[in-house]
């Protein structure tokens, strides 16, 4: 059986850094012909795995192509995506690397005669809506919000991937739709709001989370590679939690204000510079999307070690040691 060549993208963010370790182990025990791990930022050598070839590359700019040619490569895991904006972001900077690069890599793939694209999308894409089925599975429509960036670019991008592949069926996709990723040491926009003092909740609404923890992420996506399997796939763990159950768990009061109070103070905050958060921001507390796992694990074949209460719990004893 002929070895694989892997190519990351976004390999130095979070999950690509933990997924490039995983493939790592894999090289040393001769299972993987080559592993090419790129990302705008050159990589530090003290945090490089031992025989990965670390590239700098951004997925904007030509020339994808011929690094796929030049190292065989045949399986492509992109992952490079704008997740947490930097301060000095702004939304035609993050659609050009949403979007516009994700394009990119699918025409070099396409070029160079890669068999198999691994695509982090996420629950976003199915956006914030108050017609939302209780929980989200596959065949339900994409309708990420455009007033959330990130939602709305998950949204373009997989319907640019429909269109790819019909035609270039040549190119199997593997689409993973990830719930909020929890693990060790993660830090987003979700994990900023449990360390508030107290819980906000929109009056009416149980605002359901579910998780997918870190090494569950890095496990399908392995699963994926070695597999080759392709489909759409919800990646999260088992059941949800509501904000009043999360309250409980972090021992933390719930503030349950009506959603008009929340949109107004929203918009003086922002008005005033004191936030990032406009009034939009309530149809993603009140709308969380609540994604169905049943195909990953009965049609993809991998089941998730933890469920979205344990992946919680252990997050939370993650963070104590930092909090004492």
């Amino acid at each position: 059986m002929t070895k694989k060549s892997i190519l990351i993208t976004g390999a130095h963010g979070y999950l690509g850094r933990q997924l490039v370790a995983g493939l790592a182990a894999r090289i040393a025990a001769g299972e993987l012909a080559a592993v090419i791990a790129t990302d705008v930022r050159e990589v530090p050598q003290e945090q490089r795995q031992p025989g990965v070839l670390y590239l700098t590359a951004d997925i904007r700019q030509p020339g994808l192509d011929l690094i796929l040619r030049q190292h065989a490569v045949d399986t492509v895991v992109h992952l490079a995506s704008i997740v947490t904006p930097g301060k000095k972001s702004d939304r035609a900077f993050e659609y050009s690397v949403d979007v516009e690069g994700t394009k990119n890599v699918l025409e070099a793939c396409i070029t160079a005669g890669v068999g198999h694209i691994i695509i982090s999308s996420s629950g976003a894409s199915y956006g914030y809506h108050a017609d939302n089925p209780a929980w989200l599975s596959e065949s339900d429509a994409i309708r990420g919000n455009y007033e959330f960036a990130y939602s709305w670019h998950k949204r373009l991008v997989e319907e640019m991937l429909a269109r790819y592949r019909q035609s270039h069926p040549e190119l199997k996709q593997t689409i993973f739709r990830i719930s909020t990723i929890l693990g060790d040491t993660v830090r987003n926009q979700i994990t900023d709001l449990f360390e508030k003092p107290c819980l906000i909740a929109i009056r009416g609404s149980d605002s359901p989370f579910v998780f997918i923890w870190d090494q569950d992420v890095v496990g399908a996506f392995l699963f994926a590679i070695e597999s080759g399997k392709s489909g759409i796939f919800n990646l999260t763990g088992d059941g949800a939690l509501t904000i009043h159950q999360l309250a409980a768990r972090l021992g933390k009061p719930v503030v349950a204000l009506p959603a008009s109070v929340i949109e107004a103070a929203l918009w003086i905050l922002k008005k005033l510079r004191l936030t990032q958060y406009g009034p939009e921001q309530v149809k993603f507390l009140r709308y969380r999307p609540v994604l169905d796992n049943r195909r990953l694990k009965d049609e993809f074949g991998y089941v998730p070690a933890k469920t979205s209460a344990a992946v919680f719990d252990y997050w939370l004893q993650s963070r104590k040691p930092h909090q004492r």
